[in-house]
């Protein structure tokens, strides 16, 4: 879901990348029906695996949910890193409908992440 709203808020001049340390190999399908639900069709993204050779490329990192804070990799110097501590909502328990909801409240809690990080970003330039 990040990944999207990243490239559907980004500024020109922007690139988005998303990649995890556990991907599975699907978006789960609760996140694309919560995304659909605010525009965003997300289908064409895949998981991918988050690798260290390539992190010299970003000036930003950002860790989700619990566990990838700490298992985030050092980052060379240049590079920033960010956490934002949200539930992973794959890991919900509840009926189908609480489960949709615990997917729609991290699909909103990260919509706001991302729009304030862009708005940040704009302001030091």
């Amino acid at each position: 879901m990040a990944e999207g709203f990243g490239r559907a808020y980004a500024p020109p001049g922007y690139a988005v990348a998303s990649a995890g340390l556990e991907p599975r190999g699907y978006i789960h399908p609760r996140a694309v029906i919560a995304m659909q639900e605010v525009g965003i069709d997300v289908r064409g993204q895949s998981p991918k695996r988050f690798d260290p050779s390539k992190v010299s490329d970003y000036d930003l990192v950002i860790t989700l949910c619990g566990e990838a804070e700490e298992r985030c990799p050092v980052l060379p110097s240049g590079v920033s890193r960010t956490h934002w501590p949200l539930p992973d909502p794959a890991k919900a328990d509840g009926s189908p409908e609480e489960v949709m909801e615990t997917f729609r409240r991290v699909r909103d809690e990260i919509s706001d992440l991302v729009r304030r990080l862009f708005s940040e970003l704009e302001e030091r330039k």
